[in-house]
């Protein structure tokens, strides 16, 4: 274990033995530090943390840290997990869970694993970050909200609370998503609009041409046609292959709260 002598490290943490702790960090008393992982200078891990092997943690990020939720009760440690082999650039925040009562003991924030997320991102009390997802520069979860796997956030992107960003979206930079980003899609704007599917990417990720092709076909449904959404979806059942990429298509429109931006 490496820890340097400048750190304040709670002798109650628990830290892999190959870890590291870089000078001037501050580690809370009931947080866990996996193998291999690196917390870089000046960094703040408090609350009930456990972050997994592997991760890189650069200068001035805050994990674990009491959310931006005046109802929480402050008294009480929010919950953050973090799985593994994350890159977590400078000034990154990520909020533990509100915590506001005897049920809410096990909610948690949770990032998954193999996600990157670029200097002074956030994300807030209570949200769910999957697999492989990227967050470019600014970029900011409100409260509740789901990102699902291999989803990429461009720079300076703002996500209103409770929303979901679907599987291998991709969000242009300076957007306001206020109703859920569909899978698949690329969505950019101010209000946002879904403008075509992220064949770039999907090409990238090792989707086929015929997963590409049932994905187009999605797209023109529902957002190129003059059918309302219940009538594209039940043109996308009978036009479209059964596959999983229908299914994720179909069930996360079928799951929405907000609605699912057009």
């Amino acid at each position: 274990m490496s820890i340097h002598p400048t750190a304040i490290v709670d002798p109650k943490a628990e830290i892999a033995d190959d870890a590291e702790i870089g000078p001037y960090s501050i580690i809370g008393p009931a947080v866990r530090i996996g193998a291999r992982s690196i917390v870089g200078p000046h960094c703040v891990i408090d609350g009930r943390t456990e972050i997994g092997e592997g991760n890189r943690i650069f200068s001035g990020a805050q994990i674990g840290i009491v959310s931006q939720d005046m109802k929480h009760d402050w008294n009480e440690l929010g919950k953050c997990v973090l799985g593994d082999n994350n890159l977590i650039r400078e000034h990154v925040t990520i909020s533990a869970s509100t915590y506001s009562g005897p049920d809410d003991a096990e909610r948690a924030t949770v990032v998954g694993d193999n996600c990157l997320f670029m200097a002074y991102t956030h994300v807030g009390h209570d949200s769910h970050v999957g697999n492989h997802v990227w967050m470019s520069n600014c970029t900011a979860l409100a409260g509740h909200i789901v990102v699902q796997d291999h989803a990429i956030l461009s720079g300076l992107v703002g996500v209103h609370q409770e929303c979901t960003v679907g599987a291998y979206c991709f969000i242009g930079g300076l957007s306001r998503i206020n109703q859920d980003a569909p899978p698949f899609m690329i969505i950019e704007g101010n209000p946002a609009r879904v403008h075509g599917p992220n064949a770039v990417g999907l090409r990238r990720k090792g989707f086929d041409e015929g997963a590409r092709a049932r994905i187009k076909l999605m797209y023109k449904l529902m957002y190129r046609s003059s059918m309302n959404t219940s009538q594209a979806l039940i043109e996308i059942e009978n036009q479209v292959d059964d596959s999983p990429e229908r299914s994720e298509f179909v069930e996360f429109y079928r799951r929405s709260i907000r609605g699912v931006t057009r």
